[in-house]
């Protein structure tokens, strides 16, 4: 090769980095349909007893559009059935294989290999329920006699005049629906945890949110969970509306640092 050729590589090189989204069993084996960020091809980078799966990136590039977070956790998500998984925080870049090898597999290999086995034959689940608004509003309005009695008050009249009124009920209505949200996430964790084997709260990400929780599934009961699930939310109708997401990579039980 030329020295220009050579010149040449060298500066694609280091152009080039190693995204990495999470950690696996060295015995694991991808398919051919394995695609990460951009459509990359998937690598394992083995040490030991874990593994690294990577794919090429262009350093330059921006990493953070929603396409790139999707391919994230599509491999993720599809890895978990499968093999246990330690997922990486998305956008997480190493230099080249060799930083890959010498700075994350060598000096966690111990720590990496004990929380996969952890894993072993487990899943995530999240279970995300919301209220319908106008049955819960109904609810706190039935519940509470001050909140009934201020939209008495406003009912019919001018937003302007009634504007103290209006963030006083609003008010009333927030923390009804906080300490429903508690209430409702402690009882449908109570009835479904008997069919995982742990569960984490996680932040609500809407005003109307009854439920959103985690739960840790053993793959061999996924089925049983899954109609604990249908069941709860069958009791439920018309109250709250639930969606079940899952099987996923465990992201709220073991999460990597970049």
């Amino acid at each position: 090769m030329s020295t220009a050729g050579t010149a040449q590589q060298t500066t694609q090189e280091q152009h080039v980095g190693y995204y990495v989204y999470g950690i696996v069993p060295s015995d694991v084996e991808l398919t051919e349909d394995a695609r990460g960020i951009e459509d990359r091809d998937i690598q394992l980078i083995r040490h030991g007893d874990i593994a690294a799966m990577v794919s090429e990136i262009s350093i330059r590039a921006a990493i953070g559009r929603p396409e790139d977070l999707a391919a994230h956790e599509r491999l993720l998500d599809a890895t978990a059935p499968e093999a246990p998984v330690l997922p990486f925080r998305f956008g997480s870049v190493m230099a080249d294989a060799d930083a890959v090898t010498e700075h994350l597999l060598e000096p966690n290999h111990d720590t990496f290999t004990a929380a996969l086995k952890e894993l072993e034959g487990r899943t995530e689940y999240i279970v995300k329920g919301r209220y319908d608004e106008k049955a819960i509003l109904e609810e706190v309005l039935a519940e509470n006699e001050e909140a009934a009695g201020l939209r008495s008050q406003i009912r019919g009249k001018d937003e302007i005049t009634t504007r103290d009124l209006r963030m006083e009920l609003g008010e009333i209505i927030h923390e009804a629906l906080d300490a429903k949200r508690t209430s409702d996430t402690n009882e449908l964790a109570e009835a479904i945890s008997d069919h995982a084997v742990a569960h984490s709260v996680l932040a609500p990400t809407h005003e109307y949110d009854a439920t959103h929780l985690a739960f840790l599934v053993e793959t061999a009961r996924r089925e049983s969970f899954e109609k604990c699930v249908d069941d709860v939310a069958r009791e439920r109708q018309g109250r709250i509306n639930f969606r079940l997401l899952g099987p996923l990579a465990p992201y709220d039980f073991v999460v990597t640092q970049r």
